[in-house]
């Protein structure tokens, strides 16, 4: 049975709790079956992880999200994945590669099967193997934490089917900038995936803001 913890967390990457709503400590004590310890502490670990906020007299809500927030976000992931695209380029081993080429096949494979809701796993795949191949353990922590909201993000505004074959053809680019050692280039790419990644994401959630506006 998985714990408190990661069940709270896949509920709210999931959308069973949306985005800005309260998390009353005995409502959740009543849902997952356990006294209200382990819920505070697992709130306390989701809160360092970004997905929780906790506020003096307000309690814990999921984090709202809205446009500044999203491109806060992407902002800093470009500035580290960025620089871990570079370090990969340069420090990348046969494994690194072959791990890197078999995480594009699969992303490519669930595409082409119309398996969209495997995509976003296959691309943090794709994404690891990357930050693997940097070889900066300190990064990583900043990078997961990234991945959790982006995941959130995810389920509730999709990639957009035009999206798809963007993402594959930029991660066609990324592997052969790594296979070839070409650091710079590499950290080019990664920032334009990021950047294209961040506008696609504002663009779906200003249309879902306007269609909930004018029901």
């Amino acid at each position: 049975m998985l714990d408190v913890e990661q069940r709270l967390r896949n509920d709210i990457v999931s959308g069973a709790f949306a985005f800005g709503s309260r998390l009353v400590m005995e409502d959740l004590a009543s849902r997952y079956g356990v006294s209200h310890m382990p819920i505070r502490e697992a709130l306390r670990v989701l809160h360092g992880e970004g997905l929780v906020v906790i506020e003096p007299n307000r309690g814990a809500h999921v984090r709202p999200m809205y446009s500044g927030f999203i491109e806060d976000l992407f902002d800093m992931r470009a500035a580290v994945e960025t620089m871990l695209a570079r370090r990969a380029a340069q420090r990348r081993t046969a494994e690194h590669l072959a791990r890197l080429r078999e995480a594009a096949a699969k992303l490519e494979a669930h595409v082409a099967a119309g398996a969209y809701e495997s995509v976003p796993i296959a691309n943090r795949e794709f994404h690891r193997v990357i930050n693997d191949a940097a070889g900066h353990p300190a990064a990583l922590p900043i990078v997961d934490s990234h991945w959790l909201l982006l995941a959130a993000l995810l389920k509730r505004y999709g990639y957009g089917d035009d999206r798809f074959a963007r993402v594959i053809e930029e991660h066609q680019h990324l592997v052969q900038a790594i296979e070839r050692g070409d650091g710079y280039a590499a950290s080019v790419l990664m920032g334009a995936h990021i950047e294209k990644a961040k506008h696609n994401l504002l663009e779906r959630s200003l249309h879902e803001t306007k269609a909930r506006a004018q029901r």
